[in-house]
C-alpha cells in the first residue's frame, strides 16, 4: 500500500511540476518580443483580433495579391451579403470550433482530445465590413511582399480537394451570419494552439511576434508596448 501511495504521490508531483513549468515558460516566452523586419513599406493593412481567448489574423478581402472571396466564397456564409472589406482567419481545434459555442460547453473529454493531438483542425473564416476599433484588434502595416508571404502561410494550412479548392465544413455551428469553417492540416495541442498559429503567421510576414505563445495576451502586449514606444 505504501508503494501505491508513493507512486501516486510522485505522479501528482510530476504533474504539478510539468504544469508549473508549462505555464511559466508560456508566460516568459510570450513576453519576449522578436522584432519586425526593418525598412519594409507600409502598403497593406492587416490586424490581429481577439475574442478574449482566441486570435484571428484579419486581412483585406481583396487586393492585388489575392481575392479571398474566390477561395472562401460568400455562398458558404448564412448571409448572402457580399460587401465586406476584411476577412478574419483563425486556425484551431475542430472540436472547439464546432462543439463548443461557449466556454460553458467545454468538457474534460474535449479539452483532453484537443491538448493531446487527438482532434483534427479547422479554419474559421469571418467576413467583416469594417474593423470596429473597439480595443479587440491591433492594426499592422506591412509591405506587399510580406503580405504575399502571409497569404502563402495561411493557404498552406488549408486542406484542398482534387481541384485545389478549400473544403467547406457543412455545419450548423455558426458564430454569426458571415462566417464558415474549412478543413485544415495539422494538429492542435498543448504546445501549438490557435494563438501559436497566429503568432507564427506574424512571424511569416516578418512582423513583431512573441518568441512562443499559447495565449493571446502576449501578442497584444508586445504591440501595445510598440505603440507606446512610437508615441512622441
Amino acid at each position: 500500500m505504501k508503494k501505491v501511495f508513493r507512486i501516486i504521490g510522485w505522479t501528482l508531483a510530476g504533474i504539478a511540476i510539468f504544469v508549473s513549468f508549462y505555464f511559466g515558460a508560456a508566460w516568459c516566452c510570450s513576453r519576449i518580443a522578436i522584432p519586425a523586419e526593418k525598412g519594409a513599406a507600409r502598403e497593406v493593412t492587416i490586424f490581429i483580433k481577439t475574442n478574449g481567448a482566441h486570435t484571428d489574423i484579419v486581412v483585406p478581402v481583396r487586393n492585388e495579391v489575392i481575392d479571398w472571396s474566390c477561395r472562401l466564397p460568400y455562398s458558404n456564409n448564412v448571409s448572402p451579403d457580399t460587401v465586406y472589406s476584411y476577412l478574419g482567419l483563425g486556425w484551431g481545434d475542430k472540436g472547439f470550433f464546432l462543439d463548443m459555442p461557449t466556454w460553458d460547453d467545454l468538457t474534460l473529454r474535449l479539452a483532453f482530445k484537443a491538448s493531446f493531438w487527438l482532434n483534427s483542425t479547422a479554419m474559421h473564416a469571418t467576413y467583416y465590413r469594417e474593423m470596429t476599433g473597439d480595443g479587440t484588434e491591433r492594426r499592422i502595416e506591412i509591405s506587399r511582399e510580406q503580405y504575399a508571404r502571409l497569404v502563402a502561410f495561411i493557404q498552406d494550412r488549408f486542406t484542398t480537394d482534387p481541384d485545389g479548392r478549400f473544403i467547406n465544413i457543412p455545419t450548423t455551428a455558426r458564430y454569426g451570419l458571415t462566417d464558415a469553417f474549412y478543413e485544415t492540416r495539422g494538429r492542435y495541442n498543448l504546445f501549438y494552439t490557435c494563438n501559436t498559429w497566429t503568432n507564427c503567421a506574424l512571424a511569416a510576414a516578418g512582423q513583431r511576434h512573441c518568441l512562443w505563445t499559447i495565449f493571446d495576451k502576449g501578442m497584444f502586449l508586445i504591440y501595445d508596448r510598440q505603440r507606446d514606444a512610437d508615441r512622441p
